[in-house]
């Protein structure tokens, strides 16, 4: 077990992360990273990106995260790929314990952990992510043009997919488990007004089919049992979001969904010193781009913070 010690700690390697660590470098903080195991994030699940800044040609998820990643690295800051399971927030300097048995202190920390998609069965389905399984129709829906997608859910979230993926798809299956949506009238009604997307009622997902590549489902209706195949191309999960603030619960102020509660106008949480930044406290514009600005609002608060101790 090894023992870190630094004035700031950022949690999380997506571009919210990353951006806290490139401002916290550069005001001479000297900030440690603590990647987590999932290296990059929800990001590395996208494969080709148009609407990222500064890439004037489609950048992979990958890519664009390696390149945060070297950025990161070229400015100095340590990064640790390990994944923090506890933490201590009732002393000063907080205490923080690691899945791989390390311990590490620190007066200032910054959570970019994000959030995790929900998946109908990851073991399942996980080969075929970025290979016709998307959870972002903004991020992946121009690559299905003239072709058949679906997508699953029935709140606000699967229906603006649904209705964003028509200015690409020929047609999009909106697949709910239930007989009614639970999405605003204002999406109920360009959903049933849209020609392009057709609803199945009453239905799950039973199976995704492909050999690399999405080419079907199979879907079974909750009340009947029966099964239906449907070729399509793409399958665009918007089933929600998991923020990933479990050991945090004990300590941070969480909203009902459990994202973390910041300040107004700031990345401050209810704990002095303690700060929030992208997806793990904004569940509703969930942009890479939003993210980044986040973490750089985060490292510029915790400068502050730290300045008057």
């Amino acid at each position: 077990m090894a023992q870190y010690v630094s004035k700031i700690i950022i949690l999380g390697s997506g571009p919210a992360g990353y951006t806290a660590a490139i401002y916290a470098a550069r005001a001479g903080l000297n900030p440690c990273l603590i990647s987590g195991f999932e290296v990059g994030g929800q990001l590395t699940m996208t494969t080709n990106i148009e609407n990222f800044p500064g890439f004037p040609l489609a950048v992979s998820g990958n890519e664009l995260m390696q390149k945060m990643r070297q950025q990161v690295l070229n400015m100095g800051v340590t990064i640790i790929d390990d994944k923090i399971n506890g933490v201590d927030f009732n002393c000063r300097p907080f205490v923080l314990s690691s899945e791989n048995g390390n311990c590490f202190q620190t007066e200032c920390l910054i959570i970019a952990t994000g959030s995790s998609a929900k998946w109908l069965n990851y073991e399942a389905h996980k080969k075929y992510i970025g290979k016709g399984l998307s959870t972002c129709a903004t991020c992946d829906g121009f690559f299905y043009k003239n072709k058949t997608v679906a997508v699953i859910g029935g709140g606000n979230a699967a229906a603006e997919e649904a209705v964003y993926l028509t200015n690409f798809a020929s047609k999009v299956i909106l697949v709910h488990r239930r007989n009614e949506l639970r999405a605003d009238q204002i999406l109920q009604q360009r959903i049933f007004k849209n020609p392009k997307i057709e609803i199945c009622w009453n239905c799950v997902v039973d199976e995704i089919l492909g050999e690399d590549d999405v080419s079907g489902i199979i879907l079974k209706n909750v009340r009947s049992d029966e099964k239906k195949k449907i070729q399509l191309s793409g399958v665009f999960l918007a089933i929600g979001h998991t923020p990933n603030t479990e050991i945090f619960k004990k300590y941070l102020k969480l909203d009902e969904d459990g994202y973390i509660v910041t300040k107004p106008d700031s990345c401050a949480t209810n704990i002095e010193g303690v700060f929030a930044a992208g997806d793990v406290q904004d569940k509703v514009f969930q942009k890479a781009v939003i993210a980044a600005g986040s973490g750089a609002k985060a490292a510029m608060e915790a400068q502050k913070y730290l300045s008057s101790l």
